[in-house]
């Protein structure tokens, strides 16, 4: 193992049924949490972790997302001229936060057909996986700890925590071997098992990093769960022809593919905002009086 980890894909073409009717018109990546969209910090997470190139896998009605990643000179120039300058100087940044990639997956066939379509922009390079639903917000950037795991033990890196008995189902189950300090080796996983399938509370949950030789795998995988071409499906291939590597990230972890972790993130982003969080804590305080 050899090449660092420079190259990230975000898969985002997900129709957004848990939060429809808001995502109906704006994709659910879209959707603010205080004053950013919640792509936005996927991707500032990415590149804080030392990526450089990030491919967005979007589909058709999801435009917004290259637009807000781009340059926008009138607003900005309309900024600086009222005065405005910190404002314009983070929008500029925006723009400048990574080399950004974006490609349409023509048809939603599941998160594996996703990645699939990032074999191209991949190469032959170790990449990492941000699930676009998962916004994980902590000092030590969640993705950062996988390419760590990576580097050190030169194999495939999931970003796991454990979850509860009635919520395993509904994500995956691994079969993890501990190594050190919240690093675990993967032999097995499962996704969406049945209660006589579960092999551990812990689960994948938003992150991973992978060698390029996960492409062919796919290329063989059949369709699992839902019908649809799983990246778990694969990844348990890889786990059991060579072992991975399982991290329990630290960080909080925020669905944004549903309401209450919209919400979630949205009061606990707040109540640590710089410009409005003291002012919100007080209207909570309020709120429950």
């Amino acid at each position: 193992m050899d090449k660092q980890v420079k190259k990230a894909v975000i898969p985002a073409a997900g129709l957004g049924t848990r939060m429809l009717p808001a995502s109906k018109a704006c994709p659910k990546e879209m959707l603010p949490i205080v004053d950013k969209p919640a792509i936005q910090y996927i991707v500032e997470e990415a590149v804080a972790a030392g990526i450089t190139d990030i491919l967005i896998i979007t589909n058709r009605g999801k435009e917004v997302m290259e637009d807000h990643f781009d340059h926008s000179v009138e607003l900005e120039e309309m900024l600086r001229r009222r005065g405005k300058l910190q404002q314009a100087d983070e929008l500029a940044a925006i723009s400048h936060l990574a080399n950004l990639f974006f490609i349409r997956q023509k048809e939603t066939r599941g998160l594996g057909h996703a990645v699939l379509a990032a074999r191209s922009f991949v190469g032959d390079e170790p990449f990492a996986v941000l699930y676009g639903d998962d916004v994980i917000i902590g000092e030590d950037p969640a993705v950062g700890q996988m390419i760590r795991g990576y580097e050190k033990y030169g194999k495939g890196v999931v970003g796991v925590k454990q979850v509860s008995q009635e919520a395993i189902v509904k994500y995956s189950s691994l079969a993890v071997e501990p190594l050190e300090n919240r690093v675990f080796r993967v032999t097995d996983m499962v996704e969406k098992p049945k209660k006589e399938e579960i092999l551990s509370l812990y689960s994948i949950l938003g992150r991973c990093v992978l060698p390029p030789n996960i492409f062919d795998i796919l290329e063989k995988t059949p369709n699992g769960a839902g019908g649809e071409l799983q990246l778990t499906d694969a990844m348990k291939t890889l786990a059991r022809a060579e072992s991975m590597i399982a991290v329990e990230f630290t960080g909080k972890r925020y669905d944004m593919g549903s309401k209450l972790g919209f919400l979630q993130a949205n009061v606990e982003l707040a109540l640590q905002h710089p410009e409005i969080g003291s002012d919100f804590a007080q209207y909570l305080k309020d709120l429950f009086v």
